[in-house]
């Protein structure tokens, strides 16, 4: 007879831990090629979103003087 972990949570979502250990399995290490794209794609969102604060900062703090 096979034993099944099973996690019951709040709202009836149930969890099988096989399922996720399958998954895990799955996966496998990007390649070089794929780390340095997902590192510049990364990265360049973070950049953005930084500049985006930073106009947004200077808006916030340089207008109000203007007026």
């Amino acid at each position: 007879m096979e034993k099944r972990l099973k996690m019951e949570m709040p709202g009836e979502i149930s969890l099988n831990l096989q399922d996720y250990w399958h998954i895990i399995k799955l996966t496998r290490k990007p390649t070089w090629e794929e780390f340095k794209t997902i590192t510049k794609i990364a990265g360049g969102g973070i950049l953005l979103i930084g500049f985006i604060g930073f106009v947004i900062y200077l808006l916030l703090t340089e207008l109000p003087q203007t007026l």
